[in-house]
């Protein structure tokens, strides 16, 4: 922000060399820097002539011949100083033949860092100032967020009064709007108000966000941005990635721009992902008709503004069930349940099953920073399978065992014990074979010897 200091003027008539007879009683005016201030030249009849003096100088004609920012009003007498300076502080005097009224202007002047346009995150410093003719007083001073909530600010300088530089707590999306830096001061009597923009460029939702879903659920995941209610001076940039793991490498789903009028352009950069930016809501949004075990990962929004950037990452977290073996359950057979997600849990958070009309015997949780948690089960019955968070259910999945038909059971025992036979009946022909192949290297073995012997007798010998 620019603010300006004040000056003044006078009117047709009057003398530098008046020697008052009556004087008013000094009247101190707040004037902030930037602004118009009007300086009231009270008790002075509407016929009469005035002149403003300032500094020894003095001002007639309606209009101060160093300046254009100041004009008397040709009924009131007032002066009226435009794009007040701090330099414009002082002691002011408004004459009228034994008339005399002394006006003294204190003015302030409010900066804020970055031309009051941020990002999320980001903490302002303000540059508070003053100038009087008087000795400064020691000031008191309280902001007031977009929101009308107290901020209290930290004061990293003070130097004689004269300078305040003060720093302000991280901003958040919703702190865009006016603000109200409240100067106060007991000795001169200051209760004065200072209003400043903030423009904040950022997300609504929370950093890190966690959001779970089940597999084959539809799912969307949604960044809601600000930039149709603020005038920027400069467009800026955005773009969507997403990565499975933290060391994995990012995949580009979406890049986006925004012009300094509103114009959002898009480009998507990937067709396995729905994205795209709703209007006017001004939100990225990212749909998943039927979420995969292997959707989950970070899914990160960033923006860039003159070279500044700032993001939001949403971490999706799925998880499903399964069975093992998968089907009806034979009576007499034991099948094992798994609930599984695809990342670590935070510390707060664990995985229950437990069996719908169970006992406490039925419910099974998982241990911390386990990704999954298995129960064995013997009857048949509907089990869910729950993660929750601190106390709260986020989400649920059941899987209903049913009981394998009788017959199913008879065929099963029927496969077990055929299945044990033509084992056996294997194992006796793997012995018998094994007999018969051990008989046979044993009869070759002796007949080797036989050969060898003759050859070495020069003999011929037969055996029947």
């Amino acid at each position: 922000m620019h603010f300006c200091g004040a000056l003044v003027l006078g009117s047709p008539g009057g003398s530098a060399g008046l020697i008052p007879i009556m004087a008013q009683q000094n009247k101190p005016e707040i004037g902030i820097a930037g602004q118009e201030v009007i300086l009231k030249c009270r008790g002075i009849p509407h016929d009469k002539r005035v002149t403003w003096k300032y500094d020894k100088l003095i001002f007639s004609k309606g209009k101060a011949a160093m300046t254009d920012r100041s004009e008397i009003n040709s009924n009131s007498k007032h002066l009226r100083v435009l794009d007040l300076r701090l330099s414009d502080a002082g002691t002011y005097i408004c004459e009228s033949g034994s008339h005399r009224v002394s006006i003294s202007l204190h003015v302030f002047k409010l900066t804020i860092s970055l031309d009051g346009h941020f990002l999320s995150n980001e903490v302002p410093e303000l540059t508070l100032m003053q100038n009087s003719s008087h000795t400064l007083p020691d000031l008191n001073i309280t902001f007031f967020n977009s929101n009308n909530n107290i901020v209290r600010p930290t004061i990293l300088e003070n130097k004689t009064r004269q300078k305040y530089i003060l720093k302000l707590k991280q901003l958040e999306a919703t702190d865009s709007g006016t603000w109200m830096c409240h100067v106060q001061s007991a000795s001169p009597l200051i209760n004065q108000n200072i209003s400043f923009d903030v423009k904040v460029l950022g997300f609504q939702n929370t950093d890190l966000e966690r959001k779970y879903a089940t597999a084959g659920s539809t799912v969307i995941l949604s960044w809601h941005l600000n930039f149709q209610k603020i005038k920027w001076k400069e467009g800026f940039t955005g773009q969507l990635n997403w990565k499975q793991q933290e060391s994995a490498t990012a995949h580009e789903l979406l890049d986006f721009n925004v012009t300094a009028r509103g114009e959002q352009h898009e480009t998507k950069k990937s067709s396995r992902f729905q994205c795209e930016i709703r209007k006017p809501e001004s939100t990225i949004e990212l749909k998943l008709p039927k979420v995969h075990f292997n959707h989950s990962g970070q899914y990160q929004c960033q923006l860039a503004y003159n070279r500044r950037y700032v993001q939001s990452k949403i971490e999706l977290v799925v998880m499903k069930v399964s069975a093992n073996p998968a089907g009806p359950l034979p009576r007499g057979a034991e099948m094992t349940l798994t609930c599984q997600v695809s990342s670590p849990l935070p510390s707060n958070a664990h995985l229950r099953w437990e069996r719908v009309n169970g006992t406490q015997a039925d419910i099974k949780k998982s241990k911390q920073n386990e990704v999954k948690v298995e129960v064995n089960v013997s009857a048949a019955g509907l089990w869910n399978c729950h993660l929750i968070e601190e106390n709260d259910k986020k989400i649920s999945l059941n899987y209903h065992v049913e009981e394998a038909p009788v017959w199913i059971s008879y065929v099963v025992i029927g496969a077990s014990i055929g299945g044990s036979v033509l084992v056996f009946g294997l194992a006796c022909l793997c012995i018998i074979s094994g007999i018969s192949w051990q008989r046979r290297r044993q009869r070759a073995k002796r007949m080797a010897r036989a050969r060898q012997y003759l050859l070495e007798n020069k003999t011929c010998q037969c055996q029947q």
